[in-house]
């Protein structure tokens, strides 16, 4: 008798255990894998239209910021995308602690959830929860959003602060940055994209 206790014990307990991480990958079932050589896409026209930077290695303890700034393009042998984060920002902090990192891009309908995460802090207040987006695990463990229709996951491969002497039209020094607050810079391989 103890022994089939045992055993339907062991059972249940795998049951929950498959059954948590199908909830935790949930999300992702959405998205299929495309090769970012196929993505037909305006890489200004993207980013301009606003993306969610994120960072974390687990969905309870990450942060993601909206960003406007960024490129893509062909670097090192790589294809890349290039971001730009203000020291400030708390999103930086979870960026410079993890390799990877995610860019997700949405459709217009998510243009208010983007304007609270890129307006509120993750430091005091729960802002993924208040623009009700949805985080799920990514499948090299970094964190992005159920709602995105595109997501990159991308390795850091180079990062830093961007030089104010570096500036030949010194005219963007004081329009953009009067607090002198230069954003570093991240250059990262783009591992994996994906689509709905």
């Amino acid at each position: 008798m103890k022994k089939i206790i045992f055993i339907a014990l062991i059972a249940c307990a795998f049951m929950m255990a498959c059954g948590n991480r199908q909830k935790t990958n949930n999300g992702m079932k959405e998205f299929r894998k495309v090769s970012i050589e196929r993505i037909n896409i305006s890489a200004p026209k993207l980013i301009s239209n606003w993306m969610l930077i994120t960072a974390g290695r687990d969905t309870t303890a990450f942060n993601t910021m909206t960003a406007s700034w960024g490129s893509m393009g062909y670097l090192w042998e790589k294809n890349v995308a290039i971001v730009f984060i203000r020291p400030q920002r708390y999103t930086k902090e979870f960026v410079d602690a993890n390799s990877i990192f995610t860019l997700s891009f949405y459709d217009d309908a998510y243009r208010e959830a983007l304007t609270i995460c890129g307006t509120k802090s993750g430091r005091n207040t729960n802002k993924v929860q208040e623009a009700g987006l949805t985080p799920m695990a990514t499948p090299e463990g970094s964190v992005a959003f159920a709602e995105a229709n595109m997501i990159f996951e991308c390795r850091k491969l180079y990062a830093a602060p961007i030089d104010s002497a570096a500036f030949i039209d010194t005219a963007i020094v004081n329009k953009l940055y009067p607090n002198r607050d230069f954003h570093t810079v991240y250059i990262g391989e783009i591992l994996n994209a994906y689509r709905k």
